[in-house]
Parts: C-alpha cells; structure tokens; sequence
C-alpha cells in the first residue's frame, strides 16, 4: 500500500489570536517542541492547526494537542516543558489538564502543574497532618507554602510557621558571623523566597514583624503548643527521630502540618537515622495522616533535573544489588544477575593405586 493512501490530515481550530498565542507560546516555542515529540507534520497558519502523516502518528498528535488546549483554556501558562508533560501522559490515554483541574485556588494563580502535585494538594485539604516526600524540584515546600498563605487569607489559621533542621549540607561552614538571626538565617533563605513569591514585599514584612509568619529552626519549636497554625516543617529529612516527635507533637487545635523532605539528601552523620524514615514507618497507618511520594515525573525545574534524579536511582539500585550479591543475599537482585557460570572443578588426579 503507498503512502499516499494510509495519509491522514486533521485540522484543529482555535477561538481566536489570543488562544494561537497561548498555545504556542512565545516565538512558537511550544509548538517547536510539540513538533519534535510527534512524528506527524504539524503546521500553523493563524487559528488553524494541520497535522498531516500516517493514521497513527496523526491522532496522536491531535490528542496531544488538544490535551495541551484544555489546559490554555483552563486558564494554566503552558511553557515547552509543560507539552512534555502533556505529551507523556497523552501517549498513556491520559490527560493532563483532566488530572490537575478542580484544584484549591492558591495566589498568584498558581496550579499544579502534574497529577503527582495535584494529588499532593488535596490531601493537605483534606488531613490534618500530610508528609510529601520525593526528589528535589517537584514543588513539595512551594505548594506547601502556597497552600498556608490561602489558609491564611482564608481565615482558617491565625499564623503561619515555617521551620527546618539547622542542618549543614555535605559541607562545615565553620564559625558565622552576626546575631543568632544572621547565623540561621542562611538554612531558612529558601522559605523566605518561597513567601516572598507569593506575597507582596511590604505585606510579606509585615507579617513577619506582627508574628503572623513565623520562620525559624527546629529547635526553637520545643516546649510549645501550635493552635490556629499552619505549620511547615522543610528538610524533614535532616531531623532525627527525637525531633521529628517533637515537632509532631507541638500540634495544636484547629492546626494544620505539612512535613517535607527527600529521603535521598540526609545530611545527618551515617549513624543516625533520619526521623523522616522513622515516621514513614511509624505513623503510614494512623488515620488522619497522609503521605504523599512524588517522583521523577513531577519534577517542574529544568527537563535535565528529572533525568539526574533518575539517574542517581538507578545507580544507587544498581549498587544495592552489588551490596546484596556480595552479601550472598541473591533474592533480593534480577535473576539474570545470578547465573553465573559454575566454577570449573580440577580434573580428577590419577591414582597412585
């Protein structure tokens, strides 16, 4: 059968100008990348899209891209990497903007921008106490915090707390300069950008000079009783059990917690464990509190950052079943992995008889 005749061309058409730019971005960045993700011929004219090839390549195309209108028209900025989340679910028969909509509305118009997000919200809407757990970029404390300041302007908390472990990351910093403020203040710089996002600066200080944001170390949060809070602790994995009870237990009525961290950064001496992993296997059954694990597909920092992450996952599995073949313990690797070929025996000596 020639080409000609297993040709397919569908046409989709948009509202309007605004929408065409909406859609593909600017300087066609967007329609670029939808471009180099399908292997049909898409082309633009005005309002109206061509896609043009093979039946298949072609309705896949249409879907991605109707996928990537849905959300344009839910009011989501779609940006190139936004399209490449578009397109790997539309290639599962799922839908992005299907699985991210109906979501709390939170400042600046700010929308989860993977189902993994969209998840992670609504069970901090709905339980009083929500740990997100997962790789760097994917949004945990920024939602988090996105999340206090509705409550906040909502009139469901009085005050927001946002607190981390005072822990050094891989490196002594040695003595620091200044008050207490300015010797803690470089460990809680990425909750500060965080508000600063989302709050104008004169309201933002405000807040943090009534009280009504406080931002401060792990251990300052002993001996107290959180009521009408909104409360965030960050870096989660960088506390040990002690603390991690601790702060769980300053709790208070009518509060909210959220607990972030990623079990794979642990900055605590290699003989302490991580109060986060204690607390996944403690309390993943108490009613009331939920985890979240997010992945590497809802990294929302540069598309390079996901591959990183999973990279390191697979070098870190593959040196774990290093560990166990030389423990002896081959269930726990690939089968493919144990068959080795047997040791070759001596020849058998002759007799002497």
């Amino acid at each position: 059968m020639s080409d000609t005749a297993t040709s397919l061309t569908r046409t989709i058409t948009l509202q309007n100008p605004g929408e065409a730019m909406s859609l593909f971005g600017p300087g066609d960045a967007n329609l670029r990348r939808m471009r180099e993700l399908v292997s049909a011929r898409i082309s633009a004219r005005g309002e109206t899209i061509s896609i043009q090839g093979e039946a298949g390549p072609v309705e896949a195309a249409v879907k991605m891209i109707q996928d990537a209108l849905e959300l344009v028209r839910g009011g989501t900025e779609l940006t190139p990497d936004g399209v490449l989340r578009v397109s790997r679910l539309s290639s599962e028969g799922r839908s992005l903007a299907a699985e991210t909509q109906g979501s709390p509305a939170l400042p600046r118009g700010l929308k989860p921008k993977t189902p993994g997000q969209k998840l992670y919200l609504d069970q901090i809407e709905k339980n009083d106490i929500t740990f997100g757990v997962g790789p760097a970029g994917t949004g945990k404390t920024y939602l988090a915090v996105a999340m206090a300041i509705n409550a906040l302007k909502a009139k469901k908390v009085k005050r927001i707390i946002l607190t981390r472990p005072a822990v050094e990351a891989g490196e002594k910093l040695g003595f620091l300069p200044g008050d207490l403020q300015a010797k803690i203040d470089p460990y809680l710089r990425p909750l500060y950008d965080s508000l600063g996002d989302m709050l104008d600066q004169e309201k933002f200080e405000a807040y943090l000079t009534s009280g009504v944001i406080e931002v401060a170390p792990l251990a300052f949060m002993r001996g107290r009783t959180l009521n009408d809070a909104f409360i965030i602790l960050d870096e989660a994995q960088n506390t040990t059990g002690e603390q991690m009870k601790m702060f769980l237990t300053r709790m208070g009525f009518s509060s909210k917690v959220v607990v972030t961290g990623d079990i794979s950064q642990i900055d605590l001496p290699r003989h302490i464990t991580s109060g986060l992993a204690v607390a996944k296997r403690v309390l993943s059954n108490v009613e009331g509190i939920a985890f979240h694990e997010f992945s590497y597909q809802d990294v929302v920092r540069h598309p390079l950052v996901g591959k990183i992450i999973r990279a390191y996952e697979t070098a870190e599995e593959q040196e774990e079943d290093r560990r166990a073949a030389r423990r002896g313990d081959l269930q726990s690797i690939p089968e493919a992995d144990t068959d080795k070929p047997a040791a070759r025996t001596a020849p058998p000596t002759a007799s002497n008889d």
